[in-house]
């Protein structure tokens, strides 16, 4: 067992017992670790707080990391970046869920990536701190594709479609997971692009539908763990 310091984004929490929860998390130091927290849904309880595992908040934490595959536990926990709005504002609430739970089935190693972490925190800051953001979670999951190893490969964009499967541009129209014409077209917008330009990016509420639907058809194709959110209706309703 070795007792370890980092930072740390929540990707879920689920009750376990009368008073106590499992929380997923994403470290900067080790990857994916889960905790058990004991008796933090105590109504009298000092020190750790129920309130630090909502999804995507950002932390410091010491803790204790088993070698086996068991539980790992919290000594200490404090909050590193507090968010302003995230809590608050029913739209990003319901993106802060979606996205948890897209990291929760997309990332699954228990290993440090740095770049990765360092995205995943910027772009969270980035959500807490502008108010348009309906197309904030499509470039965050097209983004993370690049972390996660299938961005897609930008040469031979000048041909008329994109292979989902292949990752890269196609003029064979008649393979079932080319996207060509309107798909393709509003596929395009986000390629290349960062957070500060999405405001640019204009969709109407059907093509951010369908954008989002090609978006999560990729991650299946690439990600054999891959499921598709549960809150995804959550998001369309907000975004309707």
């Amino acid at each position: 067992m070795a007792i370890v310091s980092t930072k740390a984004i929540v990707l879920s929490s689920i009750k376990y017992g009368d008073t106590s929860l499992i929380v997923k998390c994403y470290t900067e130091e080790e990857g994916v670790k889960t905790y058990l927290i004991r008796g933090v849904l105590k109504p009298k309880k000092k020190g750790i707080k129920a309130a630090y595992f909502q999804p995507l908040t950002q932390l410091k934490i010491v803790a204790n990391h088993n070698s086996k595959n068991t539980l790992n536990s919290i000594k200490e926990v404090q909050v590193s970046q507090p968010y302003s709005t995230i809590h608050s504002d029913i739209v990003k609430q319901a993106v802060v869920f979606f996205l948890s739970e897209i990291l929760a089935s997309a990332i699954q190693e228990e290993e440090q990536n740095k770049t990765l972490y360092s995205y995943l925190e910027t772009a969270f800051i980035w959500l807490d701190t502008h108010d348009k953001i309906a197309n904030f979670h499509l470039l965050f999951m097209l983004n993370l594709t690049g972390f996660l190893g299938f961005y897609p490969d930008m040469s031979g964009k000048d041909k008329i479609g994109f292979n989902l499967l292949e990752g890269n541009f196609s003029n064979s129209t008649q393979d079932k997971n080319v996207i060509y014409r309107n798909d393709f077209y509003q596929f395009k917008k986000l390629l290349g692009i960062n957070f500060d330009s999405i405001e640019n990016v204009a969709y109407s509420k059907e093509e951010r539908q369908l954008v989002l639907q090609m978006i999560i058809q990729y991650f299946k194709l690439h990600l054999g763990s891959f499921r598709k959110p549960k809150s995804l209706q959550v998001l369309e309703i907000v975004f309707s």
